[in-house]
């Protein structure tokens, strides 16, 4: 009996060794989930302030878009202004030059008539 009891005792000894053990590989397993939980929830923190920042970005983007359309919209009319004012322009400086070819042809009519009348006068006077 008492080489039984040693035996037993040698043998509880032994599993509580075992126990012992998985007790310790228990805990570190679990400390080592708790990390990964933490981990996990600080990446799930991270995705979602990347996802924030990224609907942020989305909608900087888009009003910039909206405004970039709104300005080429408000560049065309400007440049359709611009080409209606040129053409006013143009038209205008077509005019003033015939207005000039006009007032040339005008002056040397009057100069012809003057010289002509200049002549009759001195035809007269000698008259």
């Amino acid at each position: 009996l008492q080489k039984e009891l040693l035996k037993y005792k040698q043998e509880a000894r032994n599993l509580q060794g075992i126990k012992d053990a998985l007790q310790q590989r228990l805990i570190q397993q679990d400390a080592a989930v708790l990390q990964l939980k933490q981990e996990l929830l600080r990446a799930n923190m991270d995705k979602e302030e990347l996802h924030n920042q990224n609907v942020d970005l989305q909608r900087k983007v888009e009003e910039r878009n909206r405004l970039l359309a709104e300005y080429k919209k408000e560049l065309c009319q400007k440049d359709r202004h611009l080409q209606q004012h040129q053409a006013k322009l143009d038209e205008m400086l077509r005019q003033l030059s015939e207005a000039s070819y006009q007032q040339v042809d005008l002056e040397r009519e009057l100069e012809h008539k003057e010289a002509l009348l200049a002549h009759c006068m001195k035809r007269e006077a000698e008259e």
